[in-house]
């Protein structure tokens, strides 16, 4: 009996999706919970499984195609297995069998039996016939699952640097146009309208590393000994902003139409760079997390981007951003804000320069900080005050810590 399968139910802020990938097609068999199609939203990439054992029986919205909340996308025949699943499957556990005594009698191993019965037949049949191990596969669907696009995209993984160049006919100007995904439409959107909508000011200060580098190198194995987690710099940032936005509450504030809204908690999200475009996570409270939550949030963050894992729900609300092009090797940039926010703070590469100090020179590890601000709140005196007061916390994270 054919069920439906349908889209999920969009938040009330995502208005419909686009569906990205299949990853089966009608006929193939599939197991409950396994990954079968991608929807990608404006904001996060959503997945959806199988309902039960079954096979695909039709597909009613094709790659590309735009789909509403709860919109039905294919039809599925739960308990049912097509005579060319059915035959796809026994030869690839004939294959895999095969494999098996190849490596019991001492020939080079193929494929690792229990990693490729582990999998979905279609992904057995590709592992079995390109000859990779599962193990050497990095799994992209739920629960780390293989999928068959993965063991494709292993296959034509770049070859390593030694390999010699495709070679390009001279004088040859090659052009690819490729479509915009969803994700990289609302952020050009979003920029565009920050730059157009708001009266914004960017303002500049530099902050002495050196105090927090000298703590993080004495106390990092202890910290991480302790807590599970690597110190970083990240979170003496959030905290020291978590201080200067309850001093400076226009700057934790936001603009609703004629009214200004002050917000009593402090949602500081946290700008990532993934495949799919920048995205910002946000940490809730800061002001209640200690030093181990925050370093703990942002690496989850992190490892939830690069795997396409964030939900919507980690990337709504916010009351505050930070970027760290410094990652980057940025010595110097002019962050855009993320509205509704009225402000955003930009990080940047930690530079060895020779500073004044009391009459002498020398050489410390200096950061520009940038803060970008909506001028219509926040007035010059208190954006500047903001800053200061974060590169003041920085200098002398005692004063963070004992909270003076």
């Amino acid at each position: 009996m054919a069920t439906e399968i349908k889209a999920p139910v969009f938040p009330e802020s995502v208005a419909d999706g686009t569906i990205a990938t299949w990853h089966k097609q009608p006929g193939e068999a599939v197991s409950r919970d396994e990954v079968i199609c991608d929807i990608e939203t404006d904001k996060v990439v959503l997945e959806v499984v199988a309902p039960a054992d079954g096979t695909i029986a039709s597909i009613i919205k094709g790659e590309g195609d735009t789909v509403l909340s709860n919109e039905v996308i294919a039809q599925f025949e739960e308990g049912a297995v097509s005579g060319a699943a059915q035959t796809e499957a026994v030869q690839s556990e004939a294959k895999v069998e095969q494999a098996v005594v190849q490596t019991e009698a001492g020939a080079a191993p193929v494929v690792e039996r229990a990693q490729v019965a582990d999998q979905a037949p279609a992904v057995r049949k590709a592992l079995t016939e390109s000859g990779i191990p599962a193990a050497d596969v990095a799994g992209t669907g739920r629960g780390g699952r293989i999928t068959k696009e993965d063991v494709a995209n292993h296959q034509t993984k770049p070859a390593a640097p030694t390999a010699a160049p495709l070679s390009v006919a001279v004088g040859e100007r090659v052009e690819k146009r490729v479509p915009m995904t969803r994700l990289r439409k609302r952020v050009a959107e979003r920029l565009l309208a920050a730059t157009q909508e708001t009266a914004m000011l960017t303002t500049f200060n530099e902050v002495n590393m050196k105090p927090i580098m000298e703590m993080r190198a004495q106390y990092k194995d202890a910290f991480e000994k302790r807590h599970g987690a690597r110190l970083g710099f990240m979170s003496f940032f959030v905290k020291a902003a978590t201080e200067a936005l309850k001093r400076y509450p226009a700057v934790n504030a936001s603009i609703d139409g004629d009214d200004i809204v002050y917000h009593g908690y402090y949602d500081i999200g946290v700008a990532v760079s993934s495949e799919r475009g920048l995205v910002v996570p946000v940490l809730r409270d800061t002001d209640r997390m200690n030093y181990a939550e925050v370093e703990n949030g942002i690496r989850d963050f992190a490892y939830k981007a690069r795997d396409g894992k964030l939900g919507i729900e980690d990337m709504t609300g916010g009351t505050f951003t930070i970027t760290n092009g410094g990652t980057f090797g940025s010595l110097l940039s002019t962050p855009i804000l993320n509205t509704p926010q009225t402000a955003i703070l930009g990080m940047h590469k930690i530079q060895e320069r020779p500073m004044a100090v009391n009459g002498q020179v020398e050489i410390l590890p200096m950061m520009y900080l940038a803060l970008s601000y909506d001028h219509r709140l926040i007035d010059g005196k208190e954006a500047v005050g903001f800053l200061v007061t974060i590169k003041e916390l920085l200098e002398e994270p005692a004063k963070l810590i004992l909270d003076l």
